[in-house]
């Protein structure tokens, strides 16, 4: 492979951008037309999911997660002190549920045993709050120039993430701010967006004429779902600029990794957003084609040989789908279940933030999983809903959780923002999803159950943060040392496998 800032400069120039997107637009006329032919079809749904956590030393300061983590059961994300557990794509059954959670628990059990060879410890949360010795502003603006290519010292050292940083601070005068309840800061780098921590749950479509029904319900759900998740509150205090902790406390959003990751890049373009419906799967094509590329690659660039397989065949459309940051994304071409060389349609559910525990994550899988199959079983009409309505429920729900004002419509269809209506119909449908494609009763509740007594308690994991920070700045300690002990206590108890609602 060329070097590392050789790509990064010739991804830069115009000439390869011109060449990229001559070649996603050819590509774009041929996938559409294999989708037509119904090359994309599958026999059954299926799942899949990808989980970020991050690495932490022993006083449970963010650290870099050591090289030996990464032996193939996990990969690296855009900051070092990051790493991604994905699934391999399961059917959507009892048996295939129970192969996620297998995977992802022995996946993250053999990251931890790495990590702790090396003093570290991989934490499963939605944002670092503890700083490194250096502090947080430090941390994330420490860079280095190279041939007129900006390189941020924690940064994971790839080619396609240095593209991506230096095509958005082209675009935006070298400075990009993060504005939120608290603070507001410049930083040098997108690097600020590896502060957080995501699951992104995966659900295959079988029938890809039949994927817009799927997907535009899946839009309506976004707000609710993301109310029920969220888990990050609260960003490492050295980032604040205000002396009333109380009133930070009471007036932060419940879900911070939604601005900081918009802000992150949308200063260039707003990729980063609310996504809209579609009246075809072809449409799903389009939207990525009409999408601003930013940091293009050419195939032979990093390639190797003369590969003639499926996906190799569309390379920069597949590429180009990696910097087409919606909330709510849909995938054509992908790893389908037990399917060889043949791609599949998949919806890419991405706002919700990391759990704490492997039960949750997978519990936040069948909740959206069960949902969306539900809702399209029955025929529900949510998908009716205004999208600018369920556009402002999601922001609702990001900065203010289960307090959020939601919009909804009911199974005999009328509108209503009652939240205890919208929550009783979502578990009744998500159950209804589950029982579609054969899961018993049991493994429905096992997983279900924990996050339906989230909106039954009115807990969430940013709840307990918040609430146990300000408890700490009640017996009178610091905001900084409030936010350590919450966080030191959040890790304590994510390793016991318990759900957030049994945390007294």
């Amino acid at each position: 492979m060329e070097g590392v800032i050789d790509l990064v400069n010739r991804s830069l120039g115009e000439a390869a951008r011109r060449e990229f997107d001559s070649r996603v637009d050819e590509q774009a006329d041929r996938i559409t037309d294999a989708l037509r032919a119904g090359q994309f079809d599958n026999p059954d749904f299926g799942l899949g999911l990808e989980l970020e956590a991050y690495a932490i030393d022993g006083e449970h300061r963010v650290a870099r997660v050591p090289d030996t983590v990464f032996d193939g059961n996990c990969e690296r994300e855009l900051g070092l002190q990051s790493v991604e557990f994905q699934t391999d794509p399961t059917s959507f059954d009892g048996a295939g549920i129970d192969a996620q959670a297998s995977q992802l628990r022995e996946r993250l059990l053999s990251a931890r045993r790495a990590a702790d060879q090396e003093g570290r410890e991989i934490v499963l949360d939605a944002m670092w709050t503890i700083p490194p010795p250096e502090g947080t502003q430090t941390y994330l603006t420490d860079l280095r120039e190279s041939e007129g290519v900006t390189i941020a010292e924690n940064m994971t050292p790839s080619p396609r993430y240095y593209a991506i940083d230096n095509d958005v601070l082209a675009r935006t005068g070298g400075t990009l701010t993060l504005s939120v309840p608290g603070t507001e800061r410049q930083f040098p780098s997108i690097l600020f967006e590896s502060l957080a921590n995501s699951i992104q749950p995966h659900v295959q479509v079988p029938d890809a004429e039949a994927f817009p029904r799927y997907y535009n319900a899946a839009v309506r759900t976004l707000g609710p779902v993301l109310a029920l998740a969220t888990n990050s509150p609260l960003l490492p205090p050295d980032l604040y600029d205000t002396d009333e902790p109380y009133r930070l406390v009471d007036e932060t959003y419940h879900e911070l990794r939604i601005p900081v990751f918009e802000q992150s890049v949308n200063s260039a373009w707003e990729k980063v957003r609310f996504p809209s419906g579609i009246r075809g799967v072809g449409d799903c094509v389009d939207k990525l084609v009409a999408d601003p590329t930013c940091a293009p690659f050419l195939r032979e660039w990093l390639a190797d040989g003369d590969r003639e397989t499926f996906a190799d065949r569309f390379w920069e459309l597949d590429h180009k789908r990696g910097t087409y940051w919606r909330w709510l994304r849909a995938v054509v071409g992908g790893q389908p279940v037990d399917r060889g060389d043949q791609w599949s349609v998949r919806i890419e559910y991405r706002p919700l933030p990391t759990q704490p525990t492997i039960d949750e994550n997978v519990g936040f899988q069948c909740l959206v999983a069960g949902l969306v199959r539900g809702l399209c079983a029955a025929d529900h009409p949510l998908a009716t809903l205004d999208r600018d309505a369920a556009e402002r429920s999601f922001y609702e729900a990001v900065e203010n959780g289960l307090d959020a004002e939601m919009a909804w419509i009911t199974a005999d269809g009328d509108h209503t923002t009652d939240r205890a209506v919208v929550y009783e119909e979502m578990f009744d449908f998500a159950r209804r999803g589950l029982r579609e494609q054969g899961v018993s009763s049991d493994a429905i509740e096992a997983y279900l159950g924990p996050i339906e007594a989230r909106w039954t308690e009115r807990t969430t994991p940013s709840r307990w943060k918040l609430t146990r920070v300000t408890e700490h700045l009640d017996a009178g300690e610091r905001f900084e040392d409030a936010v350590r002990e919450m966080q030191t206590e959040y890790v304590r108890r994510s390793k016991t496998g318990e759900p957030v609602v049994q945390w007294s």
